[in-house]
């Protein structure tokens, strides 16, 4: 199957959700990969070769990890089902108990 097929294949079983989810959780991972690249590896690197200016190189957190921790959640839970208040309990076990005497 050619690669163009296989697409319309994927988008035509609903999948779509799927890709979204998986763009969006790669745009963020690819952010975190670049910021343990740019505050972590490359200072230490940096140390060892002994060519780089260090003036404006500072071993800092990752701010990628905290921007990847907000859409993550987001995108992956799933919404949970409202549950029933006292009120509506109550009200249900009052309209059970008339439909009874009935």
């Amino acid at each position: 199957m050619s690669i163009i097929s296989e697409f319309k294949e994927f988008i035509s079983k609903g999948n779509v959700l799927d890709l979204a989810v998986g763009v969006i959780i790669g745009a963020a991972f690819g952010k975190i990969v670049s910021s343990l690249t740019d505050d972590i590896l490359m200072p230490i690197l940096g140390l060892v070769v002994g060519k780089m200016d260090y003036s404006t190189i500072t071993l800092g957190p990752m701010k990628a990890a905290n921007k990847f921790k907000r859409p993550a959640p987001v995108v992956v839970v799933e919404p949970v089902a409202p549950v029933a208040t006292k009120e509506e309990v109550l009200l249900t076990e009052i309209r059970d108990a008339l439909r009874a005497q009935r």
